[in-house]
């Protein structure tokens, strides 16, 4: 176990879940009315009504506080299975949108900005995030593999890119509406599809 990990949880004490109940909605709140950046750990255990110190123990920086809230440890657990290639990553899409679309605006963006600055965080991102979205796919593409859908089997990796990258530069870098995201992820599966998939006339 890491030390970052042993301070969040000295001595392997079992945590009280009601403090995590009232830290969750307390940034949640914070980041809409003060926003990312202005948001602090003395105001989020203010809000709770929690000692700062219980918070540290939880989450070694503000970053971590907010990374765990908005990414629970159910994000993207579960493959989706909904008997296509193109059902089970329209449904892995609408969970990424959702969490990109959800939080507060800023939010997104000013947590990876600080991820990319802290190595540690990074790799607990890498691992949370990433990995449960890679294993995800591994998965989504065995079970298409399995019932004759690919043509070939792409990596892992790109296709995660191919999914996120472009619902993530809609949001953030070119401030398009979410309400147009659906036109968006048709075609980015009409994509995904067109370079996966097996001629139905073959």
């Amino acid at each position: 176990m890491s030390a970052r990990k042993q301070a969040r949880n000295p001595g392997g004490r079992p945590r009280d879940s009601r403090v995590d109940d009232a830290i969750a909605p307390a940034v949640l709140q914070l980041l809409g009315e003060v926003g990312y950046m202005r948001l602090t750990m003395a105001e989020v255990a203010a809000r709770a009504g929690v000692g700062k110190a219980a918070i540290y123990r939880r989450h070694a920086t503000k970053q971590e506080m907010i990374f765990d809230v908005l990414l629970p440890d159910q994000f993207l657990a579960v493959a989706p299975d909904r008997g296509s290639l193109r059902a089970d990553l329209a449904a892995v899409l609408d969970e990424v949108a959702e969490a990109m679309t959800a939080p507060p605006q800023g939010t997104v963006p000013g947590l990876l900005a600080d991820l990319h600055a802290d190595p540690a965080l990074r790799e607990r991102f890498d691992e949370k995030y990433l990995g449960a979205q890679r294993r995800t796919l591994m998965e989504i593409l065995d079970r298409a593999a399995a019932r004759g859908e690919l043509a070939a089997r792409p990596d892992p990796a790109a296709l995660n890119a191919l999914l996120v990258g472009p619902v993530f530069a809609w949001l953030f870098l070119l401030s398009e509406s979410p309400d147009r995201l659906p036109a968006l992820t048709a075609t980015l599966l009409d994509a995904v599809l067109a370079l996966t998939a097996r001629d139905p006339h073959a």
